[in-house]
């Protein structure tokens, strides 16, 4: 077991924590939450005994082994898989020490050691972790020096899970992971044999992969058994407990304050009275928790634009003469949400610059509203901000002439206040520069966001917040994220992007997930003989084909909205005077346009009806 016993400690003078306790038990993954800037990482470090304690004391069983990520492996000429191997240094000790020992007692020690670690399938183990987290059997074989930052901290988080630690530490180890490497991290974590401590905001990864979440909050230390659902429930319960309760203390002091001061100068009252300031002064302060910060955003809405706002045919997408997408026939319109799947590599980035007219397709057509407006945030854009510029500065520079009373108002929409509005950007935390990038995206009223891991610098109310300002959002989105919990609350299309095309999923993230974990990767072994397909369709092929008709359903529904709104503005006379017939010629196009995609969405309604209708009859 872990304790933590009236542990206290400070950074550059600041208490974090104050006479904490807690105790884990040994084996258990443990979640640590808490917001940004409460000391999650600190607690580590004091763990690892880099920062003394001021009070207390953490004991950890004797002889375990403390592991986490430090920081990424270097770039030299080391494959991957010698870098992972070489991670167990016990094994690597003793592999070293059997090619050169000659006593038979001490090879014998060795072999047998060596044969408790299990040291000879390290090899097929440390691949395994290394396929798991994105890295095929190509790959393991190429020096380090071959990948960016970003993989070789990949490398480095293989490397500790390797050497699997009595005691395994992980600072938001999914923030340098895509989806596909988040869910594998999930299960192997959930697996492990010995204890984990995460700091995470990955509400997907505390619920799946932990048994206890440690709550740092108000400098005090709190365990709750159960995942992060079941944490946020029973926190919410004590946190209206507590509410209640000091609301009533408020009222008796109140009542009691109220008797002091009418009675505090009369003789025969004033016993009575001093009796009720020392009960007054007797009464435990019930604490209100302390709870976070508003953290809004609001994102400006646009105007409404006639459907499809942007429409790829037969688009080709690469760089140079490398293509890494083709035959890309997809249409978005304004009321879409989209996720985009598929492991890194495959070209979800590629498919996201094609869209956003970063990139120009090296064949076939991209076909844009005339009036499109796109928003763009990218994990990097978050280091390219003006570090020596104050928030205020980078947005004036776009909005140049409103009032910095109107300024600081719109930082304000993005949970940006007053103190950090006249920070500079390099003294600025993660998730603050994170917000300041995600206002600059969207500061023209996008019709279509495109977010690539918005959420990798925010903590879980950041997050809440986001899905709640995506969900009010009218405009287009676009996400790429390893948030399972992000994608599920948002997205209502789910395109996969795989082997060089781009075709829609047509199952559920729970179903993706399943199919990630499989042991085949969801791929079936080839037969001899083709299976014979089933005389009737299957309860979740059912299911499927009705969400699928639903879908079309909702689509007819909404064109037709749009149908009636564009009929109107046609209807009215004044479109028709001599000065607006440019305007007129506009609108009757956007009539035609949606009207065409009025019967194409009919075609895809009446071939889900038949399908349904097929699968049922059997």
């Amino acid at each position: 077991m872990i304790k933590l016993e009236d542990i206290s400690y400070s950074v550059a003078g600041r208490p974090l924590v104050e006479h904490a306790s807690a105790a884990i038990p040994t084996g258990h993954k443990v979640g640590l939450v808490g917001r940004n800037g409460t000391g999650k990482t600190t607690l580590f470090r004091v763990i690892r005994g880099e920062i003394a304690l001021e009070t207390g004391a953490i004991t950890i069983p004797k002889g375990a082994r403390i592991g986490g990520v430090a920081q990424e492996v270097p770039s030299n000429h080391v494959s991957l898989i010698d870098t992972v191997l070489a991670c167990d240094t016990e094994r690597a000790a003793l592999m070293s020490e059997a090619d050169t020992a000659t006593d038979p007692t001490r090879i014998a020690d060795i072999q047998t050691r060596l044969a408790d670690i299990d040291a000879w399938s390290a090899e097929g183990r440390a691949s395994s972790i290394l396929k798991g987290l994105g890295f095929d059997i190509d790959k393991q074989s190429m020096p380090c020096s071959a990948f960016s930052g970003g993989w070789r901290m990949r490398v480095a988080l293989a490397g500790v899970l390797f050497s699997q630690p009595d005691l395994l530490l992980l600072d938001e180890p999914t923030n340098y992971l895509d989806l596909e490497g988040a869910i594998w991290l999930e299960t192997y974590l959930a697996k492990y044999p010995h204890t984990v401590i995460i700091v995470s905001h990955d509400r997907g990864l505390l619920n799946r992969a932990v048994g206890g979440i440690l709550h740092l909050e108000d400098k005090k230390l709190t365990f709750y058994q159960g995942n992060y659902d079941t944490f946020a429930r029973t926190r919410a319960a004590r946190l209206a407990v507590a509410e209640s309760e000091a609301k009533k203390q408020d009222a008796r002091r109140a009542h009691l304050q109220s008797y002091v001061d009418r009675f505090r100068a009369k003789a025969d009252k004033a016993k009575q009275a001093q009796s009720r300031l020392k009960a007054i002064a007797r009464m435990e302060p019930i604490t209100r928790p302390q709870e976070a910060a508003l953290r809004r955003f609001t994102f400006p809405n646009p105007e409404e634009l006639a459907p499809p706002i942007l429409r790829l045919d037969g688009a080709v997408a690469g760089y140079g003469d490398h293509v890494v997408l083709r035959n890309l026939d997809l249409r978005i319109d304004q009321d879409d949400r989209i996720a985009l799947l598929g492991q890194n590599g495959e070209g979800k980035s590629t498919l996201s610059k094609l869209i956003a007219d970063r990139l120009a397709p090296i064949a076939g057509d991209v076909v844009r509203s005339s009036k499109l407006r796109i928003g763009y945030f990218a994990q990097h854009q978050v280091d390219e901000l003006h570090l020596d510029e104050t928030p205020l500065d980078h947005i004036r520079r776009l909005r140049g002439g409103k009032t910095p009373a109107q300024l600081r108002a719109i930082l304000g929409g993005f949970g940006i206040g007053a103190e950090q509005a006249d920070t500079k950007v390099g003294k600025l935390s993660g998730g603050q520069k994170a917000r300041l990038s995600l206002l600059l995206a969207t500061l023209d009223a996008p019709h279509m966001l495109i977010l690539d891991e918005p959420t990798n610098h925010l903590d879980i109310e950041s997050r809440e917040a986001l899905v709640e300002a995506l969900t009010e959002y009218t405009g287009a989105v676009i996400l790429v994220s390893h948030d399972m919990h992000l994608l599920s609350m948002v997205a209502d299309r789910l395109w996969l992007v795989k082997d060089g095309r781009v075709t829609p999923y047509p199952d559920d993230l729970d179903a993706y997930r399943a199919m990630l974990l499989s042991s085949d990767g969801g791929k079936k072994p080839a037969l001899e003989k083709p299976a014979p397909k089933p005389k009737r369709a299957s309860r979740d092929e059912i299911l499927a084909l009705r969400a699928e008709l639903r879908k079309c359903e909702d689509r007819v529904e909404k064109l037709a909205e749009m149908q009636n709104r564009l009929a109107a503005k046609l209807a009215d006379p004044a479109l028709y005077e001599d000065d607006k017939i440019g305007e007129l010629e506009v609108w009757n196009r956007k009539y035609a346009e949606l009207m065409g995609a009025i019967e194409k969405a009919e075609k895809l309604w009446v071939a889900a009806q038949d399908a349904l209708d097929k699968a049922e009859k059997g």
